[in-house]
Order: structure tokens, then C-alpha cells, then sequence
């Protein structure tokens, strides 16, 4: 099973591109496919009336984060640097990524940005933000109707 990437709308018409620049580049491809840009995986959920957003930064400094809000968007950047030196000829395998990266999500309206707490622990930075109560979910009830039956007289 591949990876999942954030979708990147050119990515197929490139390796496409790639392909037809010579035929024996097919089998290069493989090699080089994991050398994505770094996108660092979200997932976001409600609980206890807060938004809670865990971002998967392994082997990222804290300090080399920046989390910032403008209105009802906010910002994930930094950057994953790699600590080795080792020349590209000399990997045997490689599926870490390195770069610069910078995310975005909208808010829902009327979050309190003077209230958002970062924490970080273990390569995942949690932020945690206050939503107000009208933007909270709220479990609507459904009714359940029978169905009519007809019945058929005999003669």
C-alpha cells in the first residue's frame, strides 16, 4: 500500500514527463520515488469543546516549528534538516524526506486566538484550541418511521 501525499494536481502529468524522456527511466523511477518534499501528516478532532490538531514532526526540534493564526487560518511551517551528510550515491535506501514545509487550516469562526496552547512531546505537536459552544456539534435525533403495508383481500 503507497503512501498517502497531499494531492499535488501535476504530480502524474510529471512522472509522465519523465517517462517519455527516455525509456529506460521507467526503472530510475522507482528508485527515486520517495523523495517527496516533506508534508508533515494532520489529523484534527473535537473533544471536551476544544479543536485538538496533532501534526507528525519525527525527528524535528521544537524550536525549527512555527505555529501563527491570521484571522481564521492557521499556519504550520518549519523545516526537517538532515543531520547526516552522506552523498546521494551512497544511500542504499531512502524514504525520509527533508525540506521545508508549511500548512494551513481554516478555523472555524469565532475561535479565541489568544487561548490556542501548543505542546510538543515525542515528534507530534498538539495544538489546542477553545471553540465556542455554538460550534460545537450537536447530535440531532432521527426518527424512525415504519413503512405502510397493504393487504391484499383473497377471493
Amino acid at each position: 500500500m503507497g503512501a498517502l501525499l497531499p494531492w499535488r494536481p501535476f504530480r502524474d502529468l510529471e512522472r509522465i514527463a519523465r517517462r517519455l524522456e527516455s525509456p529506460f527511466r521507467f526503472f530510475e523511477e522507482f528508485e527515486d520515488s520517495h523523495e517527496e518534499e516533506f508534508v508533515p501528516a494532520i489529523e484534527s478532532f473535537v473533544k471536551d469543546g476544544n479543536l485538538l490538531i496533532r501534526a507528525d514532526v519525527p525527528g524535528m526540534d521544537p524550536k525549527d516549528i512555527d505555529v501563527s493564526i491570521l484571522g481564521n487560518v492557521m499556519t504550520i511551517k518549519g523545516e526537517r534538516r538532515s543531520e547526516h551528510e552522506v552523498k546521494k550515491e551512497d544511500y542504499l535506501r531512502r524514504e525520509v524526506s527533508y525540506g521545508a514545509f508549511e500548512r494551513r487550516m481554516t478555523l472555524p469562526e469565532g475561535c479565541a486566538a489568544d487561548k490556542v496552547k501548543a505542546t510538543f512531546r515525542n515528534g507530534v505537536l498538539e495544538i489546542t484550541l477553545p471553540l465556542p459552544k455554538e460550534t460545537v456539534a450537536q447530535k440531532v435525533p432521527i426518527e424512525e418511521k415504519a413503512e405502510k403495508t397493504i393487504e391484499v383481500a383473497k377471493k
